[in-house]
């Protein structure tokens, strides 16, 4: 935008600078070709009232010495025609030019000009011819013939000046156009840039509002407004899920311990039944409210960005959730292709985006299933993956998996809230990562953390798809 504002002003400016040179560039042509020919005019009318007594006698008399004086003074040809266009007196440097037209108004008794203006790109010369009188007859003409080099060498150099001139005025037009052109597209540019942090979660950025023309400052201010209002909501809204789900677990945990208190008291086995699903039913709000508040506690993150060990972190979580695994008849295996593994993310974005991704890839692989922790360079960052043998998902699965209290139709009678995955796209996201989940092959999901590693990024081998799913097989199966 910057460029076609100053490509305009600059448009503006060369049409005013030739509307303005063009008349004056032409007027110094004018003045110059004027200038020479006044001159020549004024010798010739003097030749003209010496050259009588060789027209009317023919005898050359003084114009002769005239003529010869005025060659050798100043280099110009000149000679005395008669009525019949015949010449009486030439000068040594008299040339014949193309005179027939000078000459002809000039023996009707008109003094007379060729050409009437010099243009640098001229080539003839500038032809003078005063008519000879006596007593009011024409006797003959004066001509002079003036090379208009000298002419043509002093509009070529007023010219210059104006072009140069010209070119200073256009630079310090392009110089006024860029300052200005920056003073007003300043805001602009700031405000894309605001617009794009507060995309990437930074929702403390403003806009400065005192800068450029006043309707970009108000543009500002209403900007600013507009983005503490939709951040006050934003921080009212996570706060009260955050609090509701803390204020709810008191009454939770209460109602659970008088349902606990009743099953001594029932001794009907379809009273046992229904109130052993009541204490899975509270069991279950109370894994709901946990989420709820993993998931506010995630989304008022301030982006505060730290260096961990992903290859570490990822050990210390597969030794956590090995004994559920085991209990469940699951493998879980860690394979790690670069120790150590740093990546920059929010805290505990590793730790909790792999307790979700572990903890689902358990749960729906079903004994003798085969879950595999894989972490390795790629990138200039650090990928990580969960990969499971579980059911996996379908192409429009997929696509809502991350949604909030999504549930698969077939794992509606499965542990969970619903939310695992909504809380690691949250943290990924806050890391400025990636998370990506495709079906594996033969069967399963494959669920792919990407985080940024910290600069300087260690050094490690470049490696295509396919080389690093080769590599981040288990070692057992190598």
């Amino acid at each position: 935008m910057r460029r076609r504002l100053v490509i305009s002003y600059l448009l503006l400016m060369v049409l005013v600078l030739v509307a303005l040179e063009s008349p004056l560039a032409i007027t110094l042509a004018s003045r110059e070709t004027e200038r020479v020919r006044a001159d020549r005019l004024a010798d010739a009318t003097r030749f003209a009232s010496l050259a009588g007594p060789a027209l009317r006698g023919g005898v050359p008399g003084p114009i002769a010495a005239e003529l010869r004086s005025y060659d050798e003074l100043y280099g110009i040809g000149a000679a005395v025609v008669d009525r019949d266009r015949d010449i009486v007196v030439g000068s040594a440097l008299w040339q014949a030019a193309d005179t027939s037209t000078v000459l002809d108004t000039a023996l009707s008794g008109q003094q007379v000009s060729d050409p009437d203006l010099v243009w640098p790109w001229s080539t003839g010369p500038v032809v003078v011819a005063v008519p000879i009188n006596d007593g009011g007859e024409v006797l003959g003409a004066v001509v002079i013939v003036t090379p208009a080099d000298e002419i043509r060498r002093a509009v070529v150099t007023w010219w210059l000046l104006l072009a140069v001139a010209g070119l200073l005025v256009v630079l310090a037009c392009v110089l006024t156009a860029f300052g200005l052109a920056g003073w007003v597209l300043r805001p602009v540019t700031e405000l894309d840039a605001v617009t794009h942090e507060i995309a990437e979660g930074d929702r403390r950025a403003r806009v400065q509002h005192r800068l450029g023309p006043p309707e970009l400052r108000r543009l500002a201010t209403s900007f600013n407004h507009m983005a503490d209002v939709v951040s006050d909501v934003m921080d009212r809204q996570r706060a009260f899920v955050a609090h509701a789900s803390h204020q709810l677990r008191n009454p939770l945990t209460a109602l659970r311990l008088r349902v606990e208190e009743l099953g001594p008291s029932l001794t009907d086995p379809d009273g046992r039944s229904e109130h052993r699903l009541a204490l899975e039913e509270t069991d279950r709000l109370a894994l709901v409210l946990d989420a709820l508040l993993t998931l506010a506690r995630a989304e008022r993150e301030e982006n505060e960005r730290v260096t961990v060990d992903a290859a570490a972190v990822a050990a210390s979580r597969v030794a956590a959730w090995t004994p559920l695994a085991r209990r469940e008849s699951v493998t879980l295996r860690l394979a790690v292709t670069d120790a150590p593994a740093y990546a920059l993310t929010v805290p505990t974005a590793v730790d909790q985006a792999l307790d979700a991704l572990i903890d689902n890839a358990v749960k729906f692989s079903g004994a003798g299933g085969v879950v595999t922790v894989a972490v390795a360079y790629q990138d200039e960052g650090v990928a990580l993956e969960v990969r499971d043998t579980g059911p996996g998902m379908t192409e429009s699965q997929l696509g809502q998996a991350t949604e909030r209290f999504w549930r698969a139709p077939d794992a509606q009678n499965v542990d969970g809230a619903g939310l695992g995955l909504t809380i690691v796209a949250v943290l990924v996201d806050a890391s400025d990562g990636r998370l990506t989940m495709r079906s594996g092959k033969p069967q399963g999901l494959v669920a792919g953390l990407w985080f940024p590693a910290p600069a300087p990024v260690p050094p490690a081998d470049a490696v295509d798809e396919e080389d690093l799913a080769v590599d981040l097989r288990p070692t057992s199966a190598r």
